[in-house]
């Protein structure tokens, strides 16, 4: 898949997605003892608050499915767009509420072994600060000029309904409590500019959504954390399909996702992603987007 500059599920069946639920009951999983949620809570309360709503709660996990969405990955996405030829059109599959398909509206601190680099939007700092271990070499320069961006889920999550962004922050585990504070500001950014989210099956949406990509663009497709959720047949299907697709492709993923990055001998089994650009490791990421560290052995792919 090549770099060009255009001329002209959560994300498929059987991945994940978050269907209708009651909205009634969702907002009381949040709330605990002393008016406060009940996921910062000591495992005696948390214990005794589900045991007492665990109706409540069957209902609402039977009808609900993972659909995290983290902000903070864009940092680890930067290094790459930052270093292409805009203005960029992005295209996420699995994009769930859409809030990595703004990263020019974020500000990031990177962290290096010599100091922090902040790296702000052109109108100024943003609401959203993401903060990035990183090595000296990829610390980006600026954000990237996004002229057009669109998501593929299969059940796309509207970030100005309060049950929705509540299911969403539900999703975010109690002890992560900046990962909760960001939602909730990027959130905001993105409620203020909505993106375009399509909901269906990518194999059915992408290649018709790439028709629409503005001339004069790069075209972007990426994802993050989402083909774990397909079967391995999907998965090959998939890297077939956007493969043949005239742009860029990131894909932010488990190292045991793909079949190179699983042979990776850098990468530890330890949690950590792998950032690919065009099917080549180019770093090894924080699956919230906290680190990114460039691997050395392989060349540069742009």
């Amino acid at each position: 898949m090549g770099s060009r500059r255009r001329g002209r599920h959560r994300c498929t069946g059987g991945g994940r997605g978050s269907p209708t639920s009651k909205t009634s009951t969702e907002p009381r999983l949040r709330r605990g003892s002393r008016g406060r949620s009940s996921l910062g809570a000591p495992y005696p309360v948390l214990r005794s608050w589900l045991l007492e709503h665990w109706g409540e709660v069957r209902e609402i996990a039977l009808t609900r499915m993972t659909q995290t969405n983290e902000a903070g990955r864009c940092a680890v996405l930067l290094p790459v767009l930052s270093r292409l030829p805009g203005p960029l059109a992005l295209i996420e599959v699995g994009a769930s509420a859409g809030l990595c398909l703004y990263p020019d509206r974020y500000s990031y601190s990177y962290a290096t072994p010599s100091g922090t680099t902040v790296v702000d939007p052109p109108g100024g700092p943003s609401p959203v600060r993401i903060r990035c271990a990183i090595d000296a070499d990829s610390v980006p320069e600026t954000v990237p000029e996004v002229a057009w961006r669109a998501g593929i889920d299969l059940n796309p999550v509207d970030v100005r309904n309060e049950t929705e962004l509540n299911w969403l922050e539900t999703l975010i585990w109690p002890e992560h409590e900046e990962r909760r504070q960001r939602l909730r500001a990027a959130a905001a950014v993105v409620a203020a500019d909505p993106p375009r989210l399509l909901k269906g099956d990518l194999f059915d949406v992408l290649p018709a959504l790439v028709e629409e990509v503005p001339a004069g663009t790069q075209l972007v497709i990426f994802h993050s954390a989402v083909l774990a959720y397909l079967e391995r047949a999907q998965r090959e299907r998939f890297v077939e399909l956007v493969r043949d697709i005239d742009g860029v492709w990131l894909s932010n993923e488990g190292a045991q996702v793909l079949p190179r990055a699983h042979d990776l001998p850098e990468v530890e089994k330890n949690g950590h992603f792998v950032l690919t650009v065009d099917g080549t490791p180019v770093a090894r990421t924080g699956p919230h987007g906290q680190a990114y560290d460039a691997l050395a052995s392989y060349p540069e792919p742009l």
